[in-house]
């Protein structure tokens, strides 16, 4: 029977049929194939989102792309086998993708392994821990296969941080006292000081501010009607923010990301409390389906489910995040497992009602206010059970008058420094004397 087999058609080690491209319409009229076992698949499109917690390369087909991955020692290559690819597809996508600036990937090459296999060779600068996952279909996204190269070492965002701004008091002479901070804007002459009724310090060290610009890279959230995506507009405020906070001589503010490429969920919380921080800021522009909805909120986290449909609409919205943004769910999330009975969550959300309130009020100087109380629902990058957290949403970014707002300077600066006055006017009736004598989990 196989000597009817043109010689176009390859055997291979496994004494499977590969045909090439002429040789598959035989195969399906000889009857040895059918037509839904077509081998060969074309590339749809290759996204590199290089960072320095990590470099994505994602892959995007009509189907599952079956492959196979490599490590290579001296020198350090990663060596990607993708079987039954369309090879001409590999090399038009793949093409130009790596920047010079990618912190693990030097160079790229493309070629043909053998008969049927497309191998993918990438020249690495440093040793590193790949992980390679599949997604399956979502949104606009077809098919993906997704390599997350991870640096051996993990970057510590404590140490990036203390380079950035020292500890609180670090060179200051001894016995220099630091003065209440005032909830206003800019600070106010003093009155003269009685030498007997000196005023007690509010805040005895620096506080830690997390700013997390939500959604990024793979995951755009939601996309004005002019074309503005929330993950760009959302990482230009937390930039502006952290700016503002970090002038501040009694703070300091760490990003989540700082560019444009995506962190799970869970990544974020855990990044907030490796650098033990005091509060989390996620920023968010809203959408809806409705483009006259507008408005600024301020969301917590919830104890016994959502404050309305909207809150438990949106909570799902911004959850689902880690199946758009790419997330390999082989690996379990630690804080999504915690019971919501642990008693430091519940002063969480009692010290995050506080400060949503607090930023809430500032906001409705700034922009109309979509409901005039803070929400909660089951959002999971304010899970951190020992960290007061909100999720703010500037705007409606499907409302065409608030996305040219949202794209506006001077109103994201304005926003900017309404969540800074609201966080200054909580941290001033609620200041943290002590670091938390909690057990970080690891």
């Amino acid at each position: 029977m196989f000597s009817e087999i043109p010689k176009r058609l390859i055997v291979d080690a496994h004494g499977r049929l590969r045909p090439g491209l002429l040789g598959f319409a035989f195969l399906v009229s000889a009857g040895f194939l059918s037509a839904d076992d077509g081998l060969i698949e074309s590339l749809k499109a290759v996204r590199v989102w290089p960072a320095q917690d990590y470099t994505r390369v994602t892959l995007e087909s009509d189907k599952p792309l079956r492959h196979s991955l490599l490590t290579v020692r001296n020198p350090e290559r990663l060596v990607l086998d993708l079987e039954n690819v369309d090879f001409p597809s590999v090399q038009q996508e793949f093409a130009g993708k790596i920047s010079p600036n990618d912190p693990y990937i030097a160079n790229l090459r493309v070629g043909r392994f053998k008969p049927g296999v497309a191998r993918v060779v990438l020249d690495l600068k440093a040793e590193v821990k790949p992980q390679i996952f599949t997604l399956a279909p979502i949104g606009e996204y077809r098919h993906r296969l997704v390599l997350d190269i991870y640096p051996v070492d993990p970057l510590d965002p404590l140490l990036a941080l203390l380079q950035e701004k020292p500890e609180f008091g670090t060179g200051q002479p001894s016995g220099k006292s630091v003065e209440p901070m005032r909830p206003e804007e800019k600070a106010e002459p003093k009155p003269p000081k009685s030498p007997r009724h000196r005023p007690v310090p509010a805040i005895s060290r620096q506080i830690t501010i997390v700013i997390d610009a939500g959604h990024g890279g793979e995951d755009p959230g939601a996309r004005g009607r002019r074309g503005t995506y929330e993950k760009t507009v959302t990482l230009t405020i937390a930039r502006k923010l952290k700016t503002l906070i970090d002038a501040e001589p009694n703070m300091r503010a760490l990003l989540t990301r700082d560019g444009d490429y995506y962190i799970p969920l869970e990544m974020r919380v855990d990044k907030a409390r490796r650098v033990k921080a005091d509060l989390l800021v996620s920023v968010h522009a809203d959408a809806f389906i409705k483009p006259h909805v507008r408005g600024s909120s301020v969301f917590t986290l919830s104890e016994r489910g959502a404050t309305s449909t909207a809150a438990q609409w949106l909570a799902k919205r911004e959850n689902d995040a880690d199946l758009i943004g790419g997330v390999n769910l082989d690996r379990k999330d630690r804080y999504l497992a915690m019971t919501l009975a642990d008693l430091t969550l519940t002063a969480q959300i009692s010290d995050s009602l506080k400060l949503g309130r607090s930023v809430l009020g500032e906001l409705g100087g700034v922009n109309f206010l979509h409901k005039g109380s803070v929400e909660q629902g089951g959002f999971a990058v304010l899970k951190a059970p020992d960290i007061p957290s909100i999720l703010v949403e500037t705007a409606f970014i499907s409302n065409p008058d608030e996305e040219r707002r949202l794209n506006d300077v001077a109103y994201q600066e304005k926003i900017s420094r309404a969540i800074l006055r609201g966080i200054k006017n909580y941290v001033a009736k609620n200041p943290p004397l002590s670091r938390s004598t909690l057990a970080s989990i690891r």
